[in-house]
């Protein structure tokens, strides 16, 4: 992006597309495994007060994300709804901080600014994010709550569509949005022989595979299985790239939390969702709302 999509951040839902892809019925790629080490300010549980943290307004916990906040990520463009796995992701670190379902309020925040440096209208932002070295330097991470993958979408009737793997792409026009590691993985890991197309949000990028103005689109698979169950349907998923393409380390990739640099909110933020790695939440909330990962083959 993940800013489906946006590479997630993509493409307002119809409410059914989460379940559609899940009917497959195999377990998501796993929250409890990730393995991202948060970034910004150092702090102890004893400086975490349940529901009263240095919080933007007094009280309350504000949560920004992007607009459209797309599914299966949130839930029909509602953010505040408690739907998707993100909006759910999001209220259960909420309640490990002590804030219940009335004190979290929601804000827009753009993916480019909320990965630029600057002040942030947000105490964290939940958007799709992969954790960077590059991003580190411009904002705080929490620890990772979602080990992603990237995939490629092609329409049905292309060339490209029976492609095993990652060599045939190479004469491929590719797209993806701006910003993103879905963008890095086409241009280095794919490293076609025509310019990556990209674009602003995957909104964009998934009209101009639909109308033939590239022939296939990276983003992170979750995202990648929207477009092609409620947006582009005569679209598929080629296939779905190895652990780590995404990543200069070749570790797995991981959507963390945003906030501000310095954040003196982090070590709790990080806090929140390592219980939530360690009790199984996350783990559960992935398997309610996102699909498989073993549901599309692995380019070689």
């Amino acid at each position: 992006m993940n800013a489906l999509l946006k590479t997630s951040r993509l493409l307002s839902a119809a409410a059914g597309a989460a379940v559609l892809v899940l009917a497959a019925g195999c377990a998501p790629q796993s929250s409890g495994n990730a393995s991202g080490t948060a970034s910004g300010a150092a702090g102890s549980a004893a400086t975490c007060t349940k529901g009263g943290l240095a919080t933007l307004a007094s009280g309350k916990l504000t949560v920004g994300t992007d607009d459209p906040a797309y599914d299966p990520w949130f839930d029909n463009n509602k953010p505040s709804d408690g739907k998707g796995f993100e909006s759910a992701v999001a209220y259960a670190v909420a309640k490990q901080l002590g804030y219940d379902t009335s004190k979290v309020t929601w804000t827009v925040a753009p993916f480019n600014s909320v990965i630029a440096p600057g002040q942030k209208k947000f105490d964290f932002d939940i958007n799709e994010v992969s954790i960077t070295d590059e991003r580190r330097n411009a904002v705080d991470f929490s620890s990772g709550y979602y080990d992603v993958r990237q995939a490629v979408i092609t329409l049905k009737d292309s060339k490209y569509a029976g492609a095993t793997g990652i060599a045939a792409l190479k004469g491929a026009k590719i797209g993806a949005q701006v910003g993103t590691t879905s963008l890095n993985v086409a241009q280095k890991t794919v490293a076609p022989s025509q310019q990556v197309a990209v674009f602003d949000t995957t909104d964009e990028a998934s009209a101009a595979l639909k109308n033939h103005q590239i022939d296939a689109l990276v983003a992170d698979l979750p995202t990648a299985f929207y477009i092609t169950s409620a947006q582009v349907t005569d679209a598929k998923i080629v296939g779905q790239f190895p652990t780590g393409s995404g990543t200069s380390d070749g570790k797995p990739e991981q959507f963390g939390l945003v906030l501000g640099k310095g954040s003196a909110l982090t070590s709790c933020v990080s806090q929140a969702v390592d219980a939530l790695k360690t009790d199984g939440t996350l783990d559960q909330l992935a398997k309610q709302w996102l699909p498989a990962s073993d549901a599309a083959p692995v380019l070689k």
